[in-house]
């Protein structure tokens, strides 16, 4: 008899830890929406960061932070190449996984109780995330349907027939998302000029990438300027969501120029599609509610526990699943577990 066949170490990565990767998001959520609308947005960011952190210890898992919350000398937790995971015991061998996290995406909303806060976290096989720097990044995204049909250097009005075009509709009928910000007001001034709708966000343009390839969410496109880190996240869950995306690295000062070429990046000129950002063979995307949003509820608390939503994905398996998990924080009371 044939000795059974392994699995390699990196191939185990959306068998063995989208669950637990799901608790890590959980986790963070529930502590940082303890901080919900106390007005202090270092405060939340800390307290997801903290509690995410701590619940990589019990991952087995050998994993690199390659987006994270900065450098290590400006981040003691979850800085950019720390590793995290639990320690391997002699002899075995955890798979090894890249990860990228944005511990609190919308840290401003969650401190002032605005909708769409939520916890996110991306992994891959190593080499399987871009190692983005912490810069501005030029991003149009777009569901399904629009495959190849973005084109980052035209102008506004041509991907907008474009994508009108692929949904089979006219350009008046689409509803666009753009960050409310003074950068974005030629932007707006185009959209509008174009007959498109627009719908302004405060904060939480990654959570508007995913809606975009969501269908039924009630947004056709995302159009505008954000982090470089948070599109390699929004990358993955569109790699997940089969959605488009075309991005380029706005790179605008000597300085940038230098950090990006130590990064490995040879041409800061480069077209980036979701592919480019996030070509991992296995990946995972993992995201939780922390305010209540269009695409998630926020954490729920009740007298023994909470209630969470979160939005698990995975790319080579084409899972999609919707959690709703109650946490319980000690023996129910005579009431019984609530779930509403």
């Amino acid at each position: 008899m044939s000795a059974p066949k392994t699995l390699p170490p990196d191939s185990r990565i959306e068998r063995d830890l989208l669950g637990d990767f799901v608790q890590v998001v959980e986790q963070a959520a529930i502590a940082s929406a303890r901080t919900m609308g106390q007005g202090d947005a270092d405060a939340s960011d800390q307290a997801a960061v903290q509690a995410m952190r701590h619940a990589f210890e019990a991952v087995e898992m050998a994993g690199t932070i390659v987006i994270g919350e900065g450098e290590r000398d400006e981040a003691p937790m979850l800085y950019i190449g720390e590793p995290v995971g639990a320690p391997a015991p002699a002899g075995v061998e955890y798979p090894k996984v890249s990860i990228a996290v944005d511990p609190l995406e919308g840290t401003n909303l969650c401190a002032s109780g605005t909708p769409n806060a939520m916890v996110v976290l991306a992994a891959s096989e190593p080499g399987g995330l871009l190692h983005a720097p912490d810069c501005y990044m030029d991003k149009i995204i777009a569901g399904p349907a629009c495959r190849d049909a973005l084109d980052i250097d035209a102008p506004v009005k041509y991907n907008l027939k474009a994508i009108a075009h692929c949904l089979d509709r006219q350009v008046k009928d689409l509803v666009i998302m753009v960050l409310d910000r003074p950068r974005h007001q030629d932007l707006i001034t185009q959209i509008r000029q174009a007959g498109a709708r627009i719908r302004l966000i405060p904060d939480g343009d990654l959570s508007a990438g995913i809606a975009a390839a969501v269908r039924g969410a009630a947004v056709d496109a995302v159009f505008g300027t954000g982090g470089a880190p948070e599109g390699v996240l929004t990358a993955a869950a569109l790699r997940c969501l089969s959605g488009e995306m075309v991005a380029r690295l706005r790179v605008d000062t000597p300085e940038l120029e230098a950090r990006v070429e130590r990064m490995g990046i040879k041409d800061p000129r480069r077209v980036y599609t979701a592919r480019d950002l996030a070509p991992g063979n296995e990946i995972i995307f993992a995201a939780c509610g922390v305010t209540e949003g269009a695409l998630l509820h926020g954490v729920r608390f009740f007298g023994d526990g909470c209630r969470t939503h979160t939005l698990a994905m995975t790319y080579r398996s084409r899972q999609v699943r919707f959690l709703d998990t109650v946490h319980m924080f000690q023996e129910p009371g005579r009431r019984g577990v609530r779930l509403y």
